[in-house]
């Protein structure tokens, strides 16, 4: 599951990982554990920053060439964050930051620019 968290200015948060590119946070779901508390539980983990709403489910990514490690399942959904960006899962993440919609970063990992190309344009994809 990956969250696409805004900011309150609009700015969208990206995460850069020790090995890859810039990504939009997020990982797997613990057992017992719901969607929304597990994109609590990335964001806090991943950015440092904590969640303050929910916004609209953006995709059900299912392709199985999506991962290479293994079959995943991922579910995408925007989230309204607040709060000082600082990583705690500092063995994965090397930093966060936001950056305008209009000025995403290149290296952008795996399928997150197709994620974001698809909330931008409003879309609710299944795949």
């Amino acid at each position: 599951m990956r969250a696409i968290p805004r900011l309150p200015d609009g700015r969208l948060v990206l995460v850069k990982q020790h090995r890859g590119g810039w990504v939009l946070p997020g990982g797997l779901i613990d057992t017992n554990e719901k969607v929304q508390t597990a994109l609590v539980r990335e964001v806090l983990e991943e950015c440092g920053l904590r969640v303050r709403g929910f916004g609209r489910l953006t995709g059900v990514y299912s392709d199985p060439k999506r991962d290479p490690r293994f079959h995943s399942l991922c579910i995408v959904m925007e989230v309204f964050v607040e709060g000082e960006m600082r990583p705690r899962d500092v063995m994965e993440i090397e930093r966060a930051a936001a950056f305008a919609l209009e000025a995403l970063p290149e290296g952008l990992t795996g399928d997150c620019r197709e994620q974001i190309e698809h909330y931008l344009a409003g879309a609710v994809v299944v795949d």
